[in-house]
């Protein structure tokens, strides 16, 4: 039986991320053209067709403009979870802002669908060591499980010696919250980032494939991967930004979403929390 790894979704729009927020202030959000709702249609209905159920960390400021679209996220059989509110990356909120925006977030989120909210993940990544702090608040507001850690080197984001499989670990203050850091590969002393986004359109499919399949079969765990629904969006509009800043964000839209159906079709995938419960990091 193949292992059942986990498929999640940031719901976030493009002129939220992190690479154009020297360009856009948030104040001006308002301005520009929504895409995420239909965008997050397109993925869903990729996964009825795939029988794919999937977990959607949804930022709070879109779920406050479109709580339709999060009661159907969860009316399709699929996991909501937390994405903050605001975008702003943690190591640049104080722990008083972290936790009023990410209790208004997952407040708002369990109104809309009625069910408890268990997971968290941070906008870019941005529980790092500077920022530990935030997984004490978390367990605070009653998140069960975090999938923020990344264990690599990056400029924005990373714990290059982070755990790299799922555990429950100890935070600062000495509670206990399970954590699911984003999947990479190990060489030698290096670990590749290969869970998804900017990376899985980075990397040739055939790649992306082959190094998820050896956490399937050569460490026997599921890996978690993640896109956003602009990612499958190529048509969306031009941001001036710096010329990195547009690489990471435009290189191959056209792609993506003919990797995704590729990707679908070579594994097995579930929620986040299914597959916590699965490991016993999660009761039922």
């Amino acid at each position: 039986m193949p292992i059942s790894n986990a498929m999640t979704v940031d719901v976030e729009d493009y002129f939220h991320v992190s690479a154009f927020a020297q360009t856009i202030s948030p104040a001006d959000w308002g301005r520009y053209a929504s895409r995420v709702e239909h965008n997050t249609h397109r993925l869903m209905d990729l996964f009825d067709v795939a029988r794919i159920k999937a977990t959607f960390f949804v930022l709070g400021w879109e779920a406050d403009r479109q709580p339709g679209l999060v009661r159907e996220i969860a009316a399709r059989g699929h996991e909501v979870a937390c994405h903050g509110w605001s975008h702003r990356l943690v190591y640049d909120q104080t722990p008083a802002e972290f936790r009023d925006e990410t209790q208004r977030s997952k407040a708002l989120l369990e109104d809309l669908i009625g069910a408890p909210v268990d997971g968290y993940r941070a906008a870019s990544y941005s529980i790092t060591r500077a920022s530990t702090w935030a997984l004490d608040i978390l367990v605070e507001l009653g998140f069960t499980y975090d999938s923020s850690i990344f264990p690599v080197r990056h400029d924005r984001y990373g714990m290059p010696d982070a755990c790299r499989e799922p555990h429950r670990l100890l935070t600062p203050a000495g509670m206990s919250i399970v954590e699911w850091p984003l999947s990479t590969l190990r060489m030698m002393k290096f670990n590749l980032p290969v869970a998804g986004g900017g990376y899985f359109r980075l990397f040739p499919y055939w790649f992306s494939r082959a190094a998820l399949a050896r956490i399937n079969r050569h460490e026997q765990r599921p890996f978690i991967f993640y896109l956003h629904p602009w990612e499958i969006d190529p048509e969306q509009p031009r941001v001036a930004a710096g010329r990195f800043s547009r690489f990471r964000h435009y290189n191959n839209l056209d792609v993506c979403e003919q990797r995704l159906r590729s990707l679908a079709n070579d594994f097995s995938f579930d929620t986040a929390r299914a597959g916590l419960r699965r490991m016993a990091l999660l009761g039922a």
